[in-house]
């Protein structure tokens, strides 16, 4: 069992599923504390004497200590076998240790946060903040405030969630979000009034709203504080930026408000750079790759303008003639991504050019990393290629990310594993393992959005292999992440699998399914995803259709895009234009290698019996096989066209009747 442990707030532990741990009294709460402020390191059981009880401590101190520690090991261990050896809360010499993982500390949690965001741009900085802030429920240690033993701990975690909070405020404002900036502000300077920064930040976030006097008015507030109270002047800063205000200096004039579109959103960006960056310099295409990355996850408009200036990002670094310049701005565009199909096939054959030519020119060893960003890269961008250049170099980006220790790097290289797996039908517990792992790993390192693909993959696996509790799990998983991190891409995906879910029970009428399919599609609809959008909706009624035993849709006009050649047959056949339909299955291509093959196998063969084409079956049978015991269509979260085994068994009492 996984335990969770708060301190940012009143003592507390919970399980995997965040419901609260039993800790009972407060001599129990204070051991478990003593043990998270000694950071995994051993607290002999003297000194826990020494600090439980302020050198008062009565007879049988010791056996209370160990009776206190035996409680805590059962509610932190509850399925621990009689006798064996406690893994979490560990007798180490002369005391104990909390083993906890890093990640598994709200405390620690914060500061981890907190550094990360220190070395991150204002818009990459800016959620990681929130994050860090966000497990705050009071002041730390809350319960033991008078306990000497947590009082430089506690002053040093209020002291960083100050500096923390002012961060959040200067990455604001330097985002054109003064407005937002200004309540926190106001209640923060209040609270701490001898804070010299948080009175420069609330006046200048003031002044970049308009309220020039009332930014004035703060600034003469904090003076008055300052000397009549401490006896002190203003420091410099507050001093400058009090004649700044008055003289209404340039450089406070406030950034337009942030626009809404993703094309808006880069014009800023991109004359900021103009502005801050000098022409020509090589770190302008490094930090717009990292805004683009990040653009891409926000939403439609974002991952559009993305998809459309990262090409040009690629052409301007290799026009610079530096290998690993150009192999950090191709691979620093680490986009988890889910669906097999690339939405702009020319841009990604391009972009794996430039990739392949970047790693025939990077000099010899001392490059792994950009190697396997480059690899990682190519893997992905060949999706669904029937040529096995995308799998080598997605094996290859994996074995130099796990050299090199890296976990942003390997979940990176793992998505590109996973985008490679549909060589064959049948890999679902293959693609569930790497979901797993991956999972595990973003999980351990907070990489949200690679949490929320993990969990993604997982639910097409589980969906493929009929585990419903399982595959609802990942979807109400990723969801939850995608809204609380603001990644509103993700629940295209979940919105479709609910449609699955609903067409998938038997009890459920097909008009039903049918409406949940009509809303999946239009929340698709101007996701900015083309290639999952185009023929999708249509093939998914074909696929309802043919799962309710229904012929085919034969609407005028219905564009089955990319899907067209294992549509046709069956809007042939309902339309009872049989020998069109023959000759359709005849000319139908081998599939690609996408979350798509066992969905065209199945309509491959649900044609093949329609038409008693026994070549067709053959093939058809050959390719589903090692599929048997998994729902087609499923493997992709969004269709279902029936267990494989029903289709596997038609074909055989076909072929030998």
């Amino acid at each position: 069992m996984r335990v969770g442990f708060g301190v940012l707030g009143p003592v507390t532990a919970w399980d995997e599923a965040e419901r609260p741990l039993a800790l009972r009294g407060p001599r129990h709460r204070a051991v478990l504390a003593r043990l998270i402020v000694a950071r995994r390191r051993v607290v002999p059981v003297e000194l826990l004497i020494e600090d439980l009880w302020q050198g008062a401590a009565p007879p049988g101190a010791t056996s209370a200590v160990r009776t206190f520690v035996a409680a805590l090991r059962r509610a932190l261990e509850p399925d621990r076998p009689p006798r064996a050896p406690a893994a979490l809360l560990t007798t180490q010499g002369p005391g104990y240790a909390l083993r906890a993982a890093p990640d598994t500390v709200d405390a620690w949690l914060f500061e981890q946060r907190f550094r990360q965001a220190s070395a991150l741009s204002p818009a990459q900085a800016l959620p990681r903040l929130q994050q860090a802030l966000e497990p705050w429920r009071g002041p730390a240690y809350a319960d033991f405030a008078d306990a000497p033993w947590a009082r430089t701990e506690r002053a040093r975690l209020a002291e960083l969630r100050l500096h923390a909070l002012e961060r959040l405020a200067r990455a604001r404002l330097d985002l054109g979000q003064a407005a937002q900036a200004v309540p926190d502000l106001d209640a923060h300077v209040a609270e701490h009034p001898w804070r010299e920064d948080a009175w420069r930040l609330l006046a200048l976030a003031l002044y970049r709203t308009g309220r020039q006097g009332e930014a004035l008015a703060v600034l003469r507030r904090s003076r008055a504080l300052l000397v009549e109270q401490l006896g002190v002047d203003p420091g410099p800063a507050l001093s400058r930026l009090e004649q700044d205000i008055l003289h209404q200096a340039e450089h406070l004039i406030p950034e337009p408000a942030p626009e809404h579109t993703g094309d808006q959103l880069w014009t800023r960006a991109a004359a900021a750079y103009q502005r801050t960056v000098t022409p020509g310099a090589r770190v302008r295409l490094e930090s717009t790759v990292g805004l683009l990355r990040e653009m891409a996850v926000t939403g439609p408009e974002g991952l559009r303008t993305a998809r459309s200036q990262r090409l040009a990002a690629v052409t301007a670094a290799e026009e610079l003639g530096d290998p690993r310049l150009t192999a950090r701005v191709i691979g620093a565009y680490d986009v988890p991504a889910n669906w097999t199909r690339v939405d702009d096939p020319d841009q990604s054959a391009r972009v794996v050019a430039a990739a392949e030519r970047t790693l025939a020119a990077l000099p010899g060893p001392g490059h792994e990393a950009a190697r396997a960003r480059l690899l990682a890269t190519v893997a992905l961008e060949s999706r669904g290629s029937r040529r096995d250049r995308g799998s080598r170099a997605a094996t290859e980006a994996e074995r130099l990310a796990r050299d090199l220790g890296d976990p942003t790097l390997l979940a990176f290289a793992l998505n590109a594993r996973y985008m490679q797996t549909f060589h064959r039908t049948g890999l679902a517990p293959e693609r569930d393992a790497l979901g797993a792992e991956l999972l595990t790993l973003a999980d351990r390192h907070d990489l949200v959005t690679f949490q929320i693909l993990g969990h993604l993959v997982r639910l097409q696996s589980r969906a493929a292999s009929a585990d419903w509790p399982g595959a609802d799990h990942h979807a109400q998983a990723a969801q939850a992440l995608a809204r609380h991190h603001e990644r509103p891409l993700a629940e295209v995906f979940t919105t479709w699998y609910r449609a699955l879910r609903t067409a998938a029970d038997p009890r459920v009428p097909f008009a039903t399914s049918e409406a949940a399919y009509r809303g999946a599609a239009d929340r698709l609809h101007g996701a900015g995803m083309p290639g999952l959008e185009q023929g999708l909706y249509p093939l998914a009624l074909l696929c309802l259709c043919l799962h309710h035993d229904r012929p085919a849709p034969t609407d005028p006009g219905t564009d089955h895009g990319p899907h067209e050649p294992w549509a046709r047959p069956h809007v042939l056949l309902a339309q009872g234009r049989r020998a069109e339909a023959a000759a359709a299955l005849a000319a139908t291509p081998e599939p690609p290698r996408d979350l798509l093959l066992e969905t065209r196998w199945a309509l491959t063969a649900r044609a093949a019996l329609a038409l008693d084409d026994r070549p067709a079956m053959h093939r058809a049978l050959a390719a589903l096989t090692p599929a048997a015991g998994e729902i087609a269509g499923a493997q992709t979260g969004m269709l279902i066209l029936g267990p494989v085994d029903d289709h596997l068994r038609d074909l055989n009492r076909a072929l030998h009747a």
